[in-house]
């Protein structure tokens, strides 16, 4: 039986990572932080007694679960409702805002330097992260648990409620496909 501070300890540990993996299925913040809430708290009540070594097992699923419940709130949803800012362009306000420029205004040529590498960083990150959500379902759950978690075949494939083979399957496909992706678009890793 975990105790109190096996329990927060286990959640300290895995709510960036629930997150992240969160976020690359909605695509939005606010609803990734309230799926993560949602599954610790249902671990905490309804899993809270269980053994340390269960928890990682128990939470993904919930995770997963919780997102799934997400999209299928979201479906029922829009079909019902249309908010006036879904016909909106996103990320119009009207300000241009250029970090090469800002940084390049003070005349460091040290300065400049590090700014188009830390934006090269950036894009690169940003391509990637974009590439893994353009991944089917099943093989960005795959990836993200198996490469993201950390967590080994046989744990992803009880996690996911399939077999172990699937579970290779959708990893070998994730990867060829991201491979394939990031190589047309001149990202060597």
């Amino acid at each position: 039986m975990a105790t109190e501070q096996e329990l927060s300890q286990f959640l300290k540990d895995v709510e960036k990572r629930a997150f992240k993996r969160a976020l690359y299925h909605v695509r939005d913040d606010e609803a990734a932080l309230d799926i993560v809430q949602d599954s610790m708290l249902k671990l905490a009540h309804h899993y809270g007694d269980k053994p340390p070594a269960e928890l990682p097992m128990l939470f993904q699923r919930i995770l997963s679960n919780c997102t799934l419940d997400w999209f299928r709130r979201q479906k029922t949803r829009n079909a019902v409702f249309s908010r006036m800012s879904d016909f909106e362009p996103e990320g119009d306000d009207g300000m241009d805002f250029d970090l090469l420029e800002t940084y390049a205004g003070n005349g460091n040529e040290q300065t400049v330097q590090s700014a188009e590498e830390h934006t090269q960083r950036v894009q690169t990150l940003q391509s990637i992260e974009k590439e893994v959500q353009e991944l089917p379902t099943r093989q960005r759950e795959a990836f993200l648990m198996r490469y993201w978690e950390e967590m080994d075949v046989a744990e992803t494939a009880a996690a996911m409620g399939c077999s172990e083979g699937s579970v290779k399957t959708h990893c070998f496909r994730a990867i060829q496909t991201l491979s394939k992706a990031l190589k047309a678009k001149g990202i060597q890793l």
